[in-house]
């Protein structure tokens, strides 16, 4: 009996801590019961030029968003466009997502930011902005071939197709042969819509002043927001990968490594070249655009041309120069742009290079290992050849006969020598009359002349 009193003590004392201490818990553990229902928007800029380096940061944007289940993406463009292949990748990357794509122009989305907007679900523009002006063109500013431009164009339609917008807009936009005067567009003009014609032909949900108005709109006043921004690797790699800075960066560095030539040791044109050089492959490697058999293949290349200082025959040398330029071109995501790129590069490489060579050539260290300047002349007390004027006014006879050339004979030495220039019979009596350094010059003696000499 005691002992079942006992334990219903302890039950009721059990049930009074479990009372007392329950509300202390859950205090210092609040639980929030919306959390959990809470969405989560990424917001990515899109800024700047759009090359290969942009789609690597907005290529890790939206696997982080698939990731973390977000339930949009909010992309704020504000771009004067840029490569039409770095483009058509992010499209691509846009359209396939199974997470919501929303595009925000706050301020301008040209060219191929225009084509990027396009190939997201929604659309919405600041006050103030345009979307639009979208030809192709190439690195000199001119149109691009008609095969370039054929395919843009329905890449430009494709993409407003596939979210409902009608084509012939996104055509205006590449196309100045499209006549749209009511929006601004003649023939001959491209079409940029503002913010409120772009609501009028419904390539934009609305206008709003700023990003916090559309999140308010779109129902993520309360929701988990989260700005994905670019890492300074990715920043860079943009910056490199730039079609304008890649001809640049691949002439400092090879203009670093001519001029380090000329100096003594390994200085700073040494350094500046390969750290360009480094910074190239670096920036395509964050980029997505080349792996490590990249970069090993220009240290293999760069290995056997050093190698061919040491061993002759030129194949390691050719090998090394070889395995170079295919490390280039593996690296580039365009093989015109990289062949421009190199021969800019090259060129004024070998310019420098003559310019040096006619300035410094003999000062410079590598032209001292495989060029002689060493010289045997006169002054330095070298002879290349004998000279025999202890002959001159001697007579002998021909040994041969002489057509100019032939061997006479004076005392017992055969003499190699020309006449005058007649034709002088074998055995004939001769007397050198010339000597020019190995160039012996005999004269035929008649028998005349012998017997006035004998009379004096």
């Amino acid at each position: 009996m005691n002992d079942e009193r006992r334990n219903k003590v302890r039950i009721r004392n059990l049930f009074i801590c479990i009372a007392f201490f329950l509300p202390l818990f859950i205090g210092l553990f609040p639980f929030d019961s919306t959390a959990s229902n809470r969405d989560i928007v990424y917001v990515v800029p899109v800024e700047d030029t759009v090359e290969k380096g942009l789609y690597a940061f907005l290529n890790r944007a939206v696997k982080t968003a698939e990731e973390e289940h977000a339930s949009s993406i909010i992309f704020e463009l504000n771009t004067p466009g840029g490569a039409v292949d770095a483009a058509g990748q992010i499209g691509k990357l846009l359209s396939s997502t199974k997470v919501k794509t929303i595009s925000f122009v706050n301020k301008q989305a040209l060219s191929a930011g225009a084509y990027i907007a396009l190939n997201t679900d929604e659309i919405y523009m600041a006050s103030g902005a345009t979307m639009g002006s979208a030809a192709i063109i190439d690195q000199e500013g001119n149109t691009a071939d008609k095969k370039a431009e054929s395919y843009w164009l329905a890449a430009m339609q494709s993409a407003a197709k596939q979210n409902g917008r009608n084509p012939i807009y996104a055509l205006a936009m590449a196309d100045e042969d499209v006549d749209l005067p009511k929006l601004g567009a003649p023939k001959g003009k491209l079409l940029t819509l503002t913010s409120d014609q772009a609501v009028e032909v419904h390539y934009s949900e609305g206008t709003y002043p700023n990003l916090d108005s559309l999140l308010q709109h779109l129902g993520y006043a309360h929701a988990d927001i989260r700005h994905l921004d670019e890492s300074f690797a990715e920043k860079l790699a943009r910056f490199i990968t730039n079609p304008v800075v890649i001809p640049i960066l691949l002439t400092i560095g090879s203009l670093g490594l001519v001029l380090e030539l000329f100096s003594p040791g390994f200085g700073i044109p040494g350094i500046i070249g390969i750290s360009s050089l480094l910074l190239f492959f670096y920036g395509h490697l964050i980029a997505g655009l080349a792996g490590y058999e990249t970069i090993i293949l220009f240290v293999l290349g760069i290995g056997l041309v050093i190698l061919e200082f040491f061993v002759p025959g030129g194949i390691t040398g050719l090998l090394g120069l070889a395995a170079i330029i295919t490390s280039f071109f593996l690296a580039a995501d365009n093989a015109v742009h990289m062949a421009i790129s190199l021969l800019i590069a090259i060129g004024v490489s070998i310019f420098v290079s003559i310019l040096m060579v006619k300035v410094f050539g003999r000062k410079m260290k590598l032209f001292k290992k495989i060029i002689l300047t060493d010289s045997t002349n006169t002054e330095k007390g070298y002879v290349s050849n004998r000279n025999r004027t202890d002959l001159l006014g001697l007579e002998g006879y021909a040994l041969t006969v002489l057509r100019p050339a032939g061997t006479i004979v004076i005392g017992d030495e055969r003499i190699d020598v020309v006449s005058e220039g007649e034709f002088i019979q074998k055995s004939a009596k001769v007397k050198v009359i010339k000597v020019e350094g190995a160039r012996i010059v005999v004269r035929e003696i008649s028998a005349n002349q012998t017997n006035e000499e004998d009379n004096r």
